[in-house]
């Protein structure tokens, strides 16, 4: 598995929102965004459903894996997938840091890759919680 996932339910920009107000809460910060149904009818003339990927950073956790292994760039941001499932559901998909950072072979850096899933995995925790039922 490289990834993990949560279903919405309600409209595409108001789920994008939420993910990014949730990132934001655990520590994460939106540095790209790529409109992938833009692109497409752009470049190709394909329309599609929304399709969003977020790039998300925590500079402090980043850094920490900056200084483990230089190159880790090449495996940074996290990406968070914002797509159209259906007519009423939207599909929120996060990359798998713990599988993706296993890559460098690295105690520090799985270690690491360890803390940053778990706080993905409390974004998606908090994207399951009804508005209004927050602790």
């Amino acid at each position: 598995m490289y990834g993990f996932s949560v279903q919405l339910s309600g409209g595409f920009d108001e789920a994008v929102q939420k993910v990014t107000q949730a990132l934001k809460e655990q520590g994460f910060g939106v540095i790209t965004d790529i409109d992938v149904r833009a692109t497409m009818k752009e470049k190709l003339g394909i329309e599609g459903q929304p399709y969003r990927i977020l790039g998300a950073c925590n500079p402090s956790l980043a850094h920490r894996a900056l200084q483990a292994d230089p190159d880790i760039g090449l495996l940074l941001p996290c990406n968070v997938v914002v797509r159209q499932a259906s007519e009423k559901t939207i599909t929120v998909s996060f990359m798998d840091p713990e599988a993706v950072l296993s890559l460098v072979n690295k105690d520090e850096v799985e270690e690491l890759g360890n803390e940053v899933r778990q706080r993905l995995e409390k974004v998606r925790d908090a994207l399951k919680t009804p508005v209004g039922a927050e602790r």
